[in-house]
């Protein structure tokens, strides 16, 4: 008996921790929708307020009116919506070679490829940035999408997947003929939904957040995307917080909407991938 009480009371507080925690990964969010809904005197009253007096919905409305957000969200999906594409394409093509196919220095130059994740992203910057120049991409869908058509993660991610598919599938398909890529058409991808799914939510969420590459490689407006788009109600002298958090609440929808649809998914593509090494 005392065993067992003593075994609820642990299960409880363990659960009262994790909902504890969880609650305060809540509280930015919360925060931002609260923010989002005060007046401009609301925002800057001291102490504080948790929640607005006069709750103001307008803001949202408002905050898409300010800047051309109609523009910044169609640039960002048509950004988005290829960067997710190409991940699919390239990654998965990459990673069914260094997982399946057999060609000389195959695991070397896997390690060498996957060693590149540990420099960091803003030193490749520049000299990303003065290809794009070289180019003529500046201020161009091409500017915005082409560095992420591929990531070193997303080869890593679909290679170990692709590792926990039993090998004698492939082998069935080739002696009824098929060619390798049929194999990887018809066998590997139809079994790899989980991890595919997992790669465009990444890729998605990479892709619609990214602020910095798109403020520095587009200098015209109707070329933004919707971070900057945030962005811009900040200012040298004056911020309008109201408004910047109701443009923040906006466009974090999409995201929550295709986390939503595509969790099951995920979950099983983040459980199942590197059970193999």
């Amino acid at each position: 008996m005392e065993k067992s009480k003593l075994k609820k009371i642990t299960t409880a507080t363990v659960y009262t921790i994790v909902l504890l925690l969880a609650f305060s990964m809540l509280i930015p969010f919360l925060w931002m929708v609260s923010t989002a809904l005060m007046t401009e005197n609301e925002v800057y009253q001291f102490p504080p307020k948790l929640l607005p007096t006069n709750w103001k919905w307008e803001n949202f409305a408002e905050a898409m009116s300010l800047q051309p957000f109609g523009r910044f969200f169609l640039n960002t999906m048509i950004v988005a919506a290829v960067s997710v594409l190409g991940q699919l394409m390239f990654c998965s093509m990459a990673a069914y070679a260094f997982a399946r196919l057999r060609f000389a220095w195959r695991d070397k130059i896997f390690a060498l490829y996957l060693g590149t994740m540990m420099i960091p992203a803003i030193v490749t910057i520049i000299p990303t940035f003065l290809v794009i120049t070289t180019f003529g991409w500046i201020n161009t869908y091409w500017a915005l999408f082409t560095p992420t058509l591929s990531s070193v993660w997303g080869i890593f991610l679909l290679r170990q997947f692709f590792l926990t598919i039993p090998k004698e599938l492939e082998d069935a398909a080739r002696v009824d003929g098929a060619s390798e890529f049929t194999i990887f058409r018809k066998v590997i991808l139809p079994l790899s939904k989980p991890a595919l799914a997992t790669l465009a939510i990444f890729a998605f969420m990479g892709s619609w957040k990214d602020f910095l590459w798109p403020l520095i490689v587009t200098n015209r407006t109707d070329m933004r995307t919707v971070e900057v788009g945030i962005a811009n109600f900040s200012n040298l002298y004056n911020t309008d917080w109201s408004h910047q958090m109701a443009a923040a609440v906006v466009v974090m929808v999409p995201i929550v909407i295709v986390f939503s649809f595509a969790q099951k998914y995920f979950v099983k593509g983040i459980t199942m991938t590197g059970i193999k090494g």
